[in-house]
């Protein structure tokens, strides 16, 4: 599933701006990556990305990847997940959201929530340190997963 384009363009004058900010090189093979993270709606870790952005740029690795992923996360344009299936994914989209997560095929989808960005943190998490920012991640079966279930019962 992908963003549409208007969404996506939005996103990237963003990135742009944001690596113009941070004094970096905006490089074709960051482009490249960036666009691959916005346009996507399924959070994709780094090997997705690598396998889409090899397509065009055929001469890119692994590594160079992971690299630019992070780079991106530390500049603020992509935000990273935590581990699903032992792997990072990660979300161009920085609009307030949340995650629900499929233990079974592991798919990453968003969900909006009026009365979860309102939740009030307690005490003990604000004893931790300062609190930047704050999602909830659902974790359970989709129903694609659970129609396959029940397929395969009947």
């Amino acid at each position: 599933m992908k963003v549409d384009e208007f969404e996506v363009s939005r996103r990237v004058e963003e990135f742009k701006s944001a690596i113009q900010k941070a004094g970096a090189k905006l490089t074709h093979q960051r482009l490249i990556i960036f666009q691959e993270v916005a346009s996507s709606l399924e959070h994709p870790d780094a090997e997705t990305v690598f396998r889409a952005v090899r397509k065009q740029i055929p001469t890119i690795s692994l590594d160079t990847v992971y690299r630019t992923l992070n780079f991106l996360s530390d500049l603020g344009v992509v935000s990273s997940l935590s581990p699903c299936r032992e792997r990072m994914r990660f979300d161009a989209n920085l609009s307030r959201h949340h995650h629900y997560v499929c233990l079974e095929c592991g798919k990453v989808m968003d969900f909006k929530s009026m009365e979860l960005d309102e939740i009030t943190l307690p005490v003990s998490a604000m004893e931790n340190g300062s609190i930047v920012s704050t999602h909830v991640e659902v974790r359970g079966i989709c129903n694609l997963c659970l129609k396959r279930q029940t397929e395969k019962t009947d």
